[in-house]
C-alpha cells in the first residue's frame, strides 16, 4: 500500500511540475532560435519537439512514456532524458552520501557530550555551532571554505567533480550544514531518554556512562534522529543546487537548474520525477530501518 501511494505521489509532483513549466513566461524554442528566427522556423521546429499539440495530449504524451521507462528526449541537448540522467545523478548520490555522512559522524558525538553534560561548557560550544551552521547558508559558507583551502592554502581544488578530491569541498559545506541541526536533535532526544528508569537501571549493573549514552540512550533516541536523517538525505539526492552551482559539481541539481533556464520541459520534468522517486524511496527504507531499531514499531 504505501508503494502504490509513493508511485503516487512521485506521479502527482511531476504533473505539477509539468503544469507549471508550461505555465511560467518562456519559450523553448524562441531560446533555441532567437528573436530572428521566421514564423516558418518556429513553427516547425514547435511541431518537431510536439509542442503544437494541445496540453493535456503533451501531458498523457508525458504519462504514457513513463510506463515504459521513456522520460522523453531534451529539447536544448537533443539526447533523451534518461542519459543525462544517468550522466549526473552518480554525482549526486556520491555527494548526498558524503555529505550526509560528514554530518552523521559530527552531530552523534556532539548531541551525546551536550546530553550528557546539559548546561556545561561543551552544550554552550554545540549550540553556538549548531546557530552558526543553521545561520550560514551554502552560497556564504563555500566560497568562505573555497577561499581558505583553495585558494589561500592551495590544498583543495577550486571547483570540478573530474577528480575524487574535488567532493571535499562541496560534501563539507553540506555536511556542516547538516550537522547543524542533527546535533540538536541528537541531544534533545538523548536528555528526553536519559530520564527513563532503564537508564538508571544500567547505571546500577555498573556499566559506563559510554555504554549507557552509545548502547542504551541512542538505540532508544533513534527514531526520531533517523526521521531526520531521512529527511536530509532526501533533499541532498533532490540535488543541492547552490552548492553544485558554486563548486560547478556535475550533479542533478546543476542540471535541474540549467534545464529551467532553457524552458526544457522534458528533462525538468525528468528531473523532478527522480527526485521525487528518490525522497520517496529513502522515505520508504527509513521507514523500513525503523523495525530494525525498534521492534515494536514493526509489530504496529
Amino acid at each position: 500500500m504505501r508503494l502504490v501511494l509513493a508511485l503516487a505521489v512521485a506521479l502527482g509532483v511531476a504533473t505539477l511540475v509539468f503544469l507549471l513549466m508550461h505555465l511560467t513566461p518562456g519559450d523553448p524554442v524562441e531560446a533555441m532560435l532567437g528573436e530572428s528566427a521566421s514564423g516558418a522556423d518556429r513553427a516547425a521546429l514547435r511541431t518537431a519537439l510536439g509542442l503544437d499539440a494541445p496540453l493535456p495530449a503533451q501531458w498523457w504524451r508525458f504519462v504514457s512514456g513513463l510506463a515504459t521507462g521513456d522520460l522523453g528526449r531534451s529539447i536544448g541537448a537533443q539526447q533523451t532524458v534518461a542519459t543525462l540522467i544517468a550522466e549526473r545523478l552518480p554525482n549526486t548520490v556520491v555527494l548526498a552520501l558524503a555529505a550526509l555522512a560528514i554530518a552523521v559522524a559530527l552531530a552523534l558525538p556532539l548531541g551525546l557530550m551536550s546530553a550528557r553534560r546539559i548546561g556545561g561548557g561543551w552544550d554552550r560550544a554545540t549550540s553556538v555551532f549548531a546557530v552558526l551552521g543553521m545561520s550560514l547558508p551554502s552560497f556564504v559558507l563555500g566560497p568562505l571554505l573555497m577561499m581558505v583551502f583553495a585558494v589561500w592554502l592551495g590544498w583543495l581544488p577550486v571547483s570540478g567533480s573530474e577528480r575524487a578530491i574535488g567532493l571535499v569541498l562541496p560534501a563539507v559545506t553540506l555536511g556542516l550544514a547538516l550537522a547543524a541541526p542533527l546535533s540538536r536533535m541528537v541531544r534533545a532526544a538523548v536528555v528526553e531518554v536519559l530520564n527513563d528508569e532503564f537508564i538508571r537501571a544500567a547505571y546500577a549493573r555498573g556499566l559506563s556512562a559510554q555504554q549507557v549514552l552509545w548502547r542504551h540512550a541512542l538505540r532508544n533516541a533513534a527514531l526520531p534522529v533517523l526521521t531526520i536523517i531521512g529527511m536530509q538525505l532526501g533533499a541532498l539526492l533532490g540535488g543541492a543546487v547552490v552548492t553544485e552551482m558554486v563548486f560547478g559539481w556535475a550533479g542533478l541539481g546543476q542540471l535541474t537548474l540549467e534545464a529551467i533556464q532553457r524552458r526544457d520541459y522534458p528533462l525538468v520534468q525528468g528531473c523532478v520525477l527522480v527526485v521525487s522517486l528518490g525522497y520517496v524511496g529513502v522515505n520508504l527504507l527509513t521507514d523500513a530501518v525503523y523495525g530494525l531499531v525498534d521492534p515494536r514499531v514493526a509489530r504496529r
